[in-house]
């Protein structure tokens, strides 16, 4: 007989879904008593057919293996509520922080904008200051060089004579 890969679906056959699950059924308790020797754990194992059948297997006890699982169970819920809880407090600090920040910024804003109306509202700038054109400041210290030439041409000896520098 040729084994291999099963395709992992539902048998459609109901005789061979029921084969299938005797052997599987059979392995997997033979392969739980075999991890609970080989290894020295505890092992517990329920099983309920599609027709409502129960077969298990514990290593010692069944009803000590449940209430040992439901133990753990509270306290990984336990520790996961306080986990939540801490991370919850520390959200709300950063929110207070963040809040906080947000204040000091505002205020920081306003008075540097108190700041900028003062110095736009100055009579006079003198050069090298900030000058108001369209209420954007622009500065006067800034040399402009316009070369003026022929369209066409390139770079020449005399390309020096045509420019004229012009200082704003």
């Amino acid at each position: 007989m040729v084994r291999g890969k099963r395709e992992m679906k539902r048998i459609e056959n109901a005789t061979s879904r029921q084969v299938t699950f005797s052997k599987r059924r059979k392995g997997l308790l033979k392969k739980a008593f075999e991890l609970s020797v080989l290894c020295d754990v505890e092992v517990a194992l329920i099983i309920f057919s599609s027709g409502g059948k129960l077969y298990e297997f514990a290593s010692s006890s069944m009803l000590s293996a449940i209430e040992r699982y439901r133990a753990h169970s509270r306290e990984d819920n336990i520790s996961t509520k306080m986990e939540q809880d801490i991370e919850y407090h520390l959200l709300q600090e950063q929110i207070a922080e963040l809040k906080e920040k947000e204040r000091s910024l505002t205020e920081e804003n306003e008075s540097l904008s108190e700041k900028c109306k003062g110095l736009a509202k100055s009579p006079t700038a003198t050069l090298g200051e900030g000058v108001e054109h369209n209420g954007a400041v622009q500065h006067s210290d800034v040399e402009t060089k316009l070369c003026i030439r022929c369209p066409g041409r390139g770079t020449y000896k005399g390309y020096k004579r045509n420019c004229t520098q012009v200082t704003t």
